[in-house]
C-alpha cells in the first residue's frame, strides 16, 4: 500500500508540472497585459518600464521557472489586473466555489443514487418514467440555459429566490460562509440546482445501468435461491457491487463540478474562482489564469488518489490481486 501511494504521489507531481507548463505556456500568448494596464496612449518607454517591473521581458523559461518556484511556496505572483497577490484572491474566492460545488455534489448523490436504484428496481412504474424523462432533460440542456430558465421562473416570475450574488455571509476566520444566513441559503439554491442537475442525471443513469447488470449475474440468482430477502439482495449484494464505477464517476464529477462551475458562477454572478477566471481572461491576467488551472489540476489529482484508495475499501478483489502480485 505504501509503495502504491508513493508511486501515485510521484505521478501526481509529474502531472502537476505538466499542467503548470501547459497553463503558463498557453496563457502567456493570449494577449499583452501591459496594454490593458497602461492603455493605448502610453509611450513605448512606459510600456518597457512596466514590462521590466513585471518580469515580462525575461525569457519564457525564466518566467516559468519563477512561476513554479512561487507555486510550490503557495504564491503565484501579483494579479496584473488588480495588483494584489493571486494567492489572496484565490483564498477570498475559494469558500464560495467550494460551498457551491460541494452542495451541488451532495445533492447529486443524494438524489442520483436513490433515483438510479429505484428506476432499476421499479422499471415499469410511472415514477421511473418521470425520473428518466427528467434525466434526459438534465443531460440535453446546457448548463447556462438551465440557469437562465430557473432565474426566469423562480426569480423573475415568482420572485421567490435571488437571481444573482451570494447573499449575506459570516466570516469564520478567513473562511466566509453563507450557510449560516437566510439570504445566503436562498442565494445558494438556484446555482446549486443548476450545477448539480447534469451530475445527478449522470449518476442516476450509471447506478441504474450497473444495478440492472448486477441483478442478472449468477451470484444474485444464488442469493435468491438461498432465500435471502429482496432488501438484503438489492442493498447488501447488488448495490454494493455497483459502487466501484459509481465512486469513480462521482469522484471525477466532483472535480468537474469545481472546474466547470465557471458557467454557473457567470450566470448567477456567484463570487467564486470561476468568475474570477472569466474576468482574468478578459484582461489577459496570466498569473490568475495559470494559478486557477493549476488549482483545478491539483483538485483532479487529489480526487483520483482518493478514489484509488477507496477502491480498497469497497472492492476486496483489488486487495487480493495486489497481494498476489506482490508475492
Amino acid at each position: 500500500m505504501l509503495a502504491f501511494i508513493l508511486r501515485r504521489i510521484l505521478q501526481s507531481v509529474a502531472v502537476m508540472v505538466a499542467v503548470a507548463f501547459i497553463a503558463f505556456a498557453l496563457f502567456t500568448y493570449t494577449g499583452d497585459p501591459v496594454t490593458f494596464m497602461v492603455g493605448q496612449d502610453a509611450t513605448q518607454e512606459d510600456r518597457a518600464k512596466l514590462r521590466a517591473d513585471l518580469g515580462l521581458d525575461q525569457p519564457f523559461y525564466v518566467q516559468f521557472g519563477r512561476f513554479v518556484v512561487r507555486a510550490v511556496q503557495g504564491e503565484f505572483g501579483l494579479s496584473l489586473r488588480q495588483g494584489r497577490p493571486v494567492s489572496t484572491l484565490l483564498k477570498e474566492r475559494l469558500p464560495a466555489t467550494l460551498e457551491l460545488a460541494f452542495t451541488a455534489a451532495l445533492l447529486a448523490m443524494l438524489l442520483g443514487i436513490p433515483g438510479g436504484v429505484y428506476t432499476a428496481l421499479r422499471r415499469n412504474s410511472w415514477l421511473s418514467h418521470i425520473l428518466l424523462a427528467v434525466s434526459l432533460i438534465g443531460v440535453s440542456l446546457p448548463t447556462f440555459l438551465i440557469g437562465i430558465l430557473l432565474i426566469l421562473v423562480f426569480a423573475v416570475i415568482l420572485g421567490w429566490l435571488p437571481s444573482f450574488g451570494r447573499g449575506d455571509t459570516i466570516a469564520l476566520g478567513w473562511w466566509t460562509t453563507g450557510f449560516l444566513t437566510k439570504s445566503g441559503l436562498k442565494a445558494l439554491i438556484l446555482p446549486s440546482i443548476t450545477l448539480m442537475l447534469f451530475q445527478m442525471t449522470l449518476i442516476m443513469r450509471l447506478v441504474r445501468a450497473e444495478m440492472l447488470e448486477v441483478l442478472r449475474t449468477d451470484y444474485i440468482k444464488f442469493a435468491r435461491a438461498r432465500g435471502l430477502t429482496d432488501r438484503a439482495i438489492h442493498f447488501g449484494h447488488a448495490l454494493k457491487n455497483t459502487l466501484v464505477p459509481v465512486i469513480t464517476i462521482t469522484g471525477l464529477q466532483l472535480g468537474a463540478i469545481i472546474a466547470f462551475a465557471i458557467i454557473t458562477e457567470t450566470v448567477f454572478q456567484w463570487p467564486g474562482m470561476g468568475l474570477l477566471f472569466i474576468q482574468a481572461v478578459g484582461f489577459a491576467d496570466v498569473p490568475v489564469m495559470a494559478a486557477y488551472l493549476c488549482f483545478i489540476g491539483l483538485v483532479f489529482v487529489l480526487i483520483n488518489l482518493v478514489v484509488d484508495l477507496l477502491y480498497y475499501a469497497v472492492d476486496p478483489r483489488l486487495r487480493i490481486e495486489r497481494l498476489a502480485a506482490a508475492n
